[in-house]
């Protein structure tokens, strides 16, 4: 009796903190579940940019290191004014925005908590130019703002730590903790395994991204032409039900939908 009045505090506790964590994500409205303190998340995020930046090399480039500087701010710019004119300002202000370039042949991008951005040069050949590159900073930092790397962290800790405290886990197992940080945001091609984003957060990412980058002065249009380019860059894809990211068929489609409520934001 005792034991089944224990399972029942702890349970009571459990579905209190789910649905203290539960958060909304801007623009789509979703409920998701972030375990972890934001501040924490930054506090992560800062430390593992700095040594990501110290591993590995930045590009000698100027002009194109300038182009993702260039581009990040303006998208960077973008995301505040949209957080400022909805009442939302409080969600993004300790980001502290950085934008590199890094020399590696990876046709990727990622963008960690708090706007710490790192641009692969192996994708600049498929953005092909300024606004192909709008396209993926604003569908990457579109995942940042979403909070899309605490949903993913907060689902795998539980699977691999059960109900353990987040506080504690982190504090007991912090290198099994930023592996999850990292593999979370697909840092580093060391990393045994990532987390991918899930069809949800890919969608997420598509439409929040889109309205960024209108809103930055990039032509929205041209995201199609951009991941129709990526689709041809990826190789054979598995089928879309083998597969957590939505197949290139369903993403273009999804794209002509919310093109017009995206064009909205965009000013020539």
């Amino acid at each position: 009796m005792v034991h089944n009045m224990v399972k029942k505090v702890v349970m009571i506790a459990f579905l209190a903190f789910f649905g203290y964590s539960c958060s909304t994500v801007p623009i789509t409205g979703r409920r998701q579940l972030n375990m972890l303190p934001e501040s924490e998340m930054l506090a992560m995020s800062f430390s593992q940019y700095n040594q990501f930046l110290k591993e590995n090399q930045l590009s000698g480039d100027k002009d194109k290191a300038e182009l993702v500087k260039r581009v990040g701010g303006r998208i960077a710019a973008a995301v505040e004014s949209y957080f400022s004119e909805h009442g939302m300002k409080k969600r993004i202000e300790d980001f502290a925005w950085e934008f590199n370039l890094v020399d590696d042949d990876t046709p990727n991008a990622w963008c960690m908590p708090g706007g710490k951005v790192v641009v692969y040069s192996g994708i600049l050949p498929v953005t092909q130019n300024e606004t192909g590159l709008a396209v993926v900073m604003g569908h990457e930092i579109a995942h940042a703002v979403a909070r899309h790397g605490n949903e993913r962290m907060s689902q795998e800790l539980t699977v691999q730590l059960g109900g353990t405290a987040v506080s504690i886990l982190t504090e007991e197992k912090p290198e099994q903790t930023k592996n999850i940080f990292m593999a979370a945001y697909g840092v580093g091609s060391q990393l045994a395994y990532t987390l991918p984003y899930s069809r949800t957060h890919e969608s997420e990412a598509d439409q929040l991204g889109l309205i960024f980058m209108a809103m930055a002065g990039y032509n929205p249009e041209e995201a199609v032409e951009f991941w129709q380019r990526m689709a041809n860059n990826g190789g054979q894809n598995p089928p879309e039900f083998l597969s957590t990211h939505p197949s290139d068929e369903t993403r273009i489609r999804k794209l002509h939908e919310f093109m017009p409520e995206a064009k909205k934001y965009y000013k020539k």
